[in-house]
């Protein structure tokens, strides 16, 4: 064979390595973006939560537990570092936390001075805001876990990806609470 043709296979070869790199870098990049704008509006959820705990306070005495749990819990996920390599911790504290909520506003639900209360009608709006704007940013983030999951487990891309260290990423997944079917008796009391 040829020098010129040895070259320009190596080249070739060279090129498509390159490719496939700069592919799963941005893959990697995608992915921790939209774990990013998952990060911000949780943050969102995180700063309205001791808001709706103040004013539910006012009235709900039996509930104070249930306020503590999800105090203790916003503390401690808010205490992670915002990185890519906390994504396992933070999926689940945030499992915990809208699994605390759901129970949250529903015990809400059983007092009807709260519910007519001006400030926490707005409050518990906002709170149903942010919750679809988590949901799209989960959305987004999942899009992007499952394209750089796919990279990373389907040949030949795995092979680079190993040899650079990219690895695929948890879904968000739903919790338990959201698992659970939505009961109209519960909201008719």
């Amino acid at each position: 064979m040829d020098l010129t043709v040895i070259t320009g296979i190596a080249g070739v070869g060279a090129v498509w390595i390159y490719s496939v790199y700069v592919s799963l870098i941005k893959k990697r990049n995608k992915t921790m973006e939209a774990f990013s704008s998952i990060d911000v509006q949780l943050k969102k959820r995180y700063d309205l939560i001791p808001n709706i705990l103040t004013i539910a306070q006012k009235y709900m005495d039996h509930e104070r537990g249930l306020m503590e749990e999800v105090t203790k819990l916003r503390t401690q996920v808010m205490g992670l570092p915002t990185n890519f390599e906390n994504i396992d911790r933070k999926i689940a504290l945030d499992g915990q936390i809208a699994d605390k909520m759901g129970q949250l506003m529903v015990a809400v639900e059983n007092y009807p001075q709260i519910k007519a209360d001006q400030t926490m009608i707005t409050a518990m709006q906002t709170y149903n805001e942010v919750e679809e704007h988590i949901s799209a940013a989960r959305r987004f983030y999942n899009s992007a876990a499952n394209e750089l999951k796919n990279a990373v487990e389907i040949f030949p891309s795995s092979l680079i990806a190993r040899m650079v260290n990219i690895k695929a990423v948890d879904f968000f997944k739903a919790t338990e609470q959201e698992r659970k079917p939505v009961s109209a008796a519960d909201f008719l009391k």
